[in-house]
């Protein structure tokens, strides 16, 4: 699972620098299999199995970068 996120976090400035602000990505063990462009998803059952609040999160990251 580490080289995955380690992998993510790589990824990240660089697909951001396209303006992929959302993606998801798929990891089957150590692998990265797949990134999702056109429908990350998730949301409702990372908050569910964690209780943390993912799609709250993303919208004040998107508020802190329009002011």
């Amino acid at each position: 699972m580490r080289a995955a996120i380690e992998d993510g976090a790589a990824l990240g400035p660089k697909l951001a620098q396209r303006g992929l602000l959302l993606v998801g990505l798929d990891v089957i063990g150590e692998h990265l299999t797949e990134i999702n462009v056109t429908s990350p998803t998730c949301f409702v059952e990372i908050t569910q199995q964690t209780g943390f609040n993912v799609a709250g999160m993303f919208v004040d990251a998107l508020e802190k970068g329009l002011k």
